[in-house]
């Protein structure tokens, strides 16, 4: 009762009464009691093991699962004994008691300082192929704590030089991947939950198993035990029917108890979907990444997405969709949303710099980008002609595509946008392919940008910045959509809005900026006459060509961030103020750029402040780009220039020699220098 009430009750109120209940049964030892009598069989030596009743394993769990939710402490506990927690997964093998062991394991998982080791589990490949495919779904709820590095809380933590500091300290790979490996080592699991991913909602077994799970589902809805008495005449009924079949009672009930509500079906499904697709994304995710690759395409997960898109994954909601107990069926917790997001999620980490993003279109569609490279006489990508055609998608539509026409009719301030957004710019990632881009500008995409950064005037940073990235990518290198661009932006005060959007961050818009400022210098270097005319009538191009707004850019970047600030978001901000002065290296132009950033600084009556900012932050840049290898490489992609030459453009800007006139130091009077300090990494 004591649960019942603090799982019904307001959270707030709930923590804020006590349970006396539990508390006294817990305080007289009564949770070692439990443990004791769950695990004496496996303490005693005898040849002949004693063996406990299913209901009293049963009642033992939930009198366990019970007191861990009312009475604090009692969880981390249990957490401790790392006998008991391995000895748990044991129990898992009995269907009668998978559900109740399942919940409690994962509370305990929750609240476990050390993530478990799966290799430490007894016989877990055995386990795991025991499992039919609805506990393999709630298995899932469980492996995610294991495969999931451990958030290391504040943000300051999440700054480069903590990151680097703590990858100092751990030399070998962590828990979580050593964790990743053993399932990808386990015969058949990825297999498994490719079929889970991607079965139909008819093709889930009968109403009756369902029914004895209502029972788990509900604890995930936060309504847990409320159920349990629901459940047991439900398992009842059907045990009756199943004895008395013959029994005209026996038919009736049989007959209401196939005809549960195809919403909560529906709900059931999803519910199970999304453990299984966030198990894959990390997956994906992770070291193993080329092998987890291979096998998802070779199992055909993503044509069996795209023939759940409609029905499944992005259906029209139901008034009657279940939501969560005290939400509404559009707030983020909601299932429906959550799903959503997950597929999002994995998609983005599909098409992430791999060539396998090609199954996320049909047949139609790869012809389609062949026809794009020939009428342009460039080259295919190798990547599309070596595409196994019985993997991709089928039907009329691709996924990629499918997402673009979703994402066009998403309300203004929906947050899909942002992972919409985040799944199509992935795509687009990596050595830039001029067929790419004009598959997704002949469907409209960079209209529809426009439309939301322009006209609806986005507010939302996270979602600018996605759609930011994504224009960049969409843009770059490509005169055809800067064509399209004049052709949307077609008057001074839209040029303007849009310029405003820009200014309002540049963390968020510092890529675009990138993009155009590498454009604009490819195009410098053509002689064409298309390129020549769209340089001339093209306003985006025409502002960035001169050269006080690529100034006035390069100060900025410069100036919002500093060594000890750094994240994975904003390093980009250095990176694209490092394009800014190599194209000016090239045309040998750097000793000019230099003087500006001075001039400026004395403008602003600060000398020295950016210099020596910029000195420390590429100091900071030689030290965390040169020890790692995947870095440079979409440095190099992204931007088309060699990582050497970046390299050596970094260290001709650190030269310690004051007579150079590309080196920082020359710039900064003597009094102001201030280069030589060491970052701390605390």
């Amino acid at each position: 009762m004591e649960a019942m009430a603090f799982v019904t009750e307001d959270r707030k109120a709930a923590q804020e009464s006590t349970f006396p209940n539990t508390y006294t049964f817990d305080l007289f030892g009564g949770v070692d009691l439990l443990v004791e009598i769950l695990m004496r069989p496996t303490l005693i030596t005898q040849k002949k093991k004693q063996k406990i009743s299913d209901d009293l394993i049963k009642d033992c769990l939930s009198i366990l699962y019970n007191t861990c939710i009312c009475t604090e402490g009692v969880t981390r506990r249990l957490a401790e004994r790392n006998d008991f927690v391995l000895f748990l997964f044991t129990l898992m093998t009995n269907k009668k008691t998978f559900l109740q062991t399942a919940t409690l394991i994962e509370d305990i998982l929750g609240v476990k300082k050390e993530m478990i080791q799966l290799d430490d589990i007894p016989n877990l490949a055995s386990l795991v192929s025991s499992f039919d495919q609805q506990q393999l779904a709630n298995f899932c709820r469980i492996l995610a704590v294991t495969i999931s590095e451990l958030d290391t809380g504040s943000d300051d933590k999440h700054t480069l030089l903590a990151k680097n500091a703590q990858q100092k300290k751990n030399l070998g790979p962590s828990r979580a991947e050593i964790n990743q490996a053993t399932l990808l080592n386990i015969p058949g699991f990825i297999e498994r939950l490719c079929k889970l991913a991607t079965r139909k909602v008819s093709e889930t077994t009968g109403t009756s198993s369902f029914l004895q799970e209502l029972e788990e589902w509900y604890t995930w809805l936060d309504n847990a035990l409320v159920l349990d008495a629901l459940m047991r005449v439900a398992n009842e009924e059907a045990e009756q029917s199943s004895t008395e079949s013959s029994d005209e009672s026996g038919l009736a009930n049989t007959s209401t108890r196939t005809q549960l509500p195809q919403s909560m079906k529906i709900m059931h499904e999803i519910m199970y979907k999304l453990e299984v697709l966030y198990v894959l994304c990390v997956l994906l995710m992770g070291r193993q990444r080329n092998q987890v690759h291979k096998m998802i395409a070779e199992f055909k997960l993503i044509p069996g997405l795209n023939n759940l898109f409609d029905k499944l994954i992005w259906r029209k909601h139901s008034a009657s969709a279940l939501v969560l107990h005290g939400h509404n069926q559009n707030c983020d917790c909601s299932p429906d949303i959550t799903l959503k997001i997950q597929f999002l999620r994995l998609l983005q980490s599909f098409s992430d710099h791999h060539e396998n993003k090609y199954l996320l279109l049909n047949s139609q569609e790869l012809n389609e980008l062949s026809a794009i490279s020939h009428k342009a006489n460039i080259p295919e990508v190798d990547a599309v002609v070596n595409t196994d055609r019985s993997l991709v998608c089928d039907g009329k539509r691709g996924l990629l595509t499918r997402l673009l026409q979703v994402m066009k009719k998403e309300p203004a301030e929906s947050s899909f946008r942002f992972w919409q957004a985040r799944a199509v710019e992935s795509f687009l990632r990596g050595t830039t392919s001029y067929a790419d881009q004009m598959f997704l500008l002949k469907r409209g995409l960079l209209e529809h940008i426009l439309y939301c950064i322009v006209d609806s005037e986005c507010k939302s940073r996270d979602v600018l910045q996605s759609y930011f990235d994504l224009l960049g990518e969409l843009m770059k290198f490509n005169i055809d959509a800067f064509k399209r661009f004049n052709k949307y932006i077609n008057t001074d005060e839209k040029f303007q809005v849009f310029l405003n959007q820009i200014n309002s961050s540049l963390v968020d818009s510092n890529m675009l900026v990138r993009c155009i400022t590498l454009s604009l210098d490819r195009f410098e270097n053509q002689s064409d006459a298309k390129v020549a005319e769209v340089l001339s009538e093209c306003r985006l191009l025409s502002y960035m060509s001169q050269m006080s707004m690529r100034m006035s850019f390069l100060f900025r970047l410069i100036n919002i961030i500093h060594v000890q600030t750094l994240t994975q978001e904003n390093v980009s901000c250095l990176n694209t103020s490092l394009v800014i002065l190599m194209l000016a290296r090239r045309k040998e132009k750097l000793p000019f750029y230099l003087r500006t950033l001075q001039q400026m600084e004395y403008t602003e009556k600060y000398p020295g402040f950016i210099l020596n900012n910029f000195h420390s932050l590429l100091r900071f840049w030689q030290q965390h780009y040169l020890n790692k290898d995947k870095d440079s490489t979409c440095l190099e992609n992204s931007s088309c220039i060699s990582f050497t030459y970046w390299k050596e453009t970094v260290s001709i800007l650190l030269s310690p020699d004051r007579t150079s006139p590309c080196a920082i130091v020359s710039y900064i009077d003597e009094a102001y220098m201030d280069i030589d300090r060491d970052f701390s990494e605390e």
